[in-house]
């Protein structure tokens, strides 16, 4: 087990982990029914907290946050000299909870998605394993909620029995709905993103030679162009340009201040 602690990566505090210290750190939580939020953050996700200083805040604040895609992980290993010798992949990590949700009889939550997609990844889980327990769903809403709303929503997923929530709504979507809603869910959350699409068979995953070479993003650029293009195409060369500046020492990026939000989004 690796668990090196949290290392900035442009001013984002990433956990130095593998997946077995993530997987024990979020199930010890659930089997408190301890809150506990969990970000899988690629080099998109990282740059959302990088260049907006209340989302950083937010980040910041996470009881883990592991390095979803190989770039981060390759910045952790030049900047930090952790030598991690994976990532911690969003899709493989709920796989992974799952399978030990299963062992340890902690049901799970779904939120997030549309309802045909969270049709078919209750029915992908539960054929790969049989012993877990969802203890209930729902398909995010993509809009702004009331008060009312919101609370009603976290209610009903606290009151659910479950001992984990998985939230797929998207990047930065789920870390603000999972930061606001902490307490009142009162249960793990872990953003885990695009995995929905990808377990429930909605979105094909990329190869995993592209995935070890760090070009996932290509893959997905290719499948989904008019959603994902200014992610990528703007986002990663920036990325690049900054670890660069942070390698060299030209800029610290701790220096920079994080403002708390100055009220909820209530974003669902």
């Amino acid at each position: 087990m690796i668990d090196n602690g949290k290392k900035s990566i442009l001013g984002v505090h990433v956990d130095a982990v593998n997946y077995a210290a993530a997987v024990d750190r979020t199930i010890a939580a659930a089997q408190r029914r301890d809150p506990f939020i969990v970000a899988a953050l690629p080099v998109h996700g990282i740059m959302t907290g990088a260049l907006d200083p209340v989302h950083r805040y937010r980040l910041n604040s996470f009881d883990l946050v592991v390095p979803d895609g190989q770039p981060v992980r390759w910045a952790l290993n030049l900047i930090h000299k952790t030598s991690l010798a994976e990532r911690v992949y969003g899709p493989n990590l709920m796989l992974a909870l799952c399978a030990r949700a299963a062992a340890r009889s902690l049901p799970i939550y779904l939120f997030g998605s549309r309802q045909e997609t969270l049709d078919k990844l209750r029915t992908s889980l539960t054929r790969k394993y049989p012993r877990l327990q969802i203890a209930g769903s729902q398909p995010g809403r993509f809009t702004t909620l009331s008060k009312d709303e919101r609370e009603q929503l976290a209610m009903s997923i606290s009151a659910s029995g479950a001992a984990i929530t998985f939230a797929g709504l998207g990047c930065p979507r789920q870390e603000i709905w999972a930061y606001e809603n902490r307490t009142s869910v009162g249960m793990p959350i872990v953003c885990v993103g695009a995995a929905f699409d990808f377990h429930a068979g909605i979105v094909p995953q990329a190869p995993r030679r592209l995935q070890r070479a760090g070009l996932e993003w290509a893959f997905r650029l290719r499948q989904e162009p008019r959603r994902l293009w200014r992610r990528y195409l703007y986002f990663n060369p920036l990325y690049l340009g900054m670890i660069a500046a942070q390698a060299t020492g030209a800029i610290n990026y701790d220096e920079r201040p994080a403002f708390p939000p100055l009220g909820d989004t209530n974003l669902a």
